[in-house]
């Protein structure tokens, strides 16, 4: 006799399910952050991405640890956060896995550019912080990667892609004053 078992699906408790929804209220920037090495090249659609200091110049990026990039992050520890235009929003998908495109194919469009150590560098980025992970704390289900930039580079131009309510949103770089007619 056979025994089939229906997996259990939970909700989160009301709690984790209010924090969600709070947290969809909090517009980020979106970012693909990238990395190659020894083992391996990926790249993620984050925006759990924030400064801490200048002085070393320090971000922190947050990657779930239940993914199967995490390993591949944490073992080549030299990473590269794209900072993303609006124009670029099929990237973000892409790298998202919105769109169902392999990683290595996401690798082939003819966006990127490569470091001296191989780490894909998106070329239309608004900025581009290159460098490496420093430190990483466990935090739930998150590693928070403490990553210290040795590399960056800035555009002047172009729009950014914030994410806000579960969707992408452009915000154009400039702002016409509202006037009173």
């Amino acid at each position: 006799m056979s025994t089939q078992t229906t997996p259990v699906h939970t909700e989160p408790d009301p709690l984790r399910q209010q924090f969600r929804m709070a947290m969809a209220h909090l517009g980020a920037a979106v970012n693909v952050i990238t990395t190659a090495g020894p083992h391996g090249r990926c790249g993620i659609t984050a925006s759990a991405v924030c400064s801490v200091t200048d002085t070393p110049p320090t971000l922190l990026v947050c990657l779930n640890r239940s993914s199967a990039m995490h390993s591949i992050f944490d073992g080549n520890r030299q990473v590269c956060i794209n900072v993303l235009p609006a124009s670029l929003e099929s990237i973000a998908r892409h790298f998202a896995g919105m769109t169902g495109m392999p990683m290595e194919e996401r690798f082939r469009l003819p966006v990127w550019d490569q470091d001296e150590g191989g780490v894909p560098v998106l070329r239309g980025a608004l900025a581009s912080l290159k460098g490496r992970i420093a430190e990483a704390k466990d935090v739930g289900s998150h590693a928070v990667m403490f990553v210290e930039t040795t590399e960056i580079k800035v555009r002047s131009d172009g729009d950014s892609l914030i994410y806000f309510d579960r969707n992408f949103h452009r915000v154009p770089r400039t702002w016409k004053a509202w006037s009173a007619e």
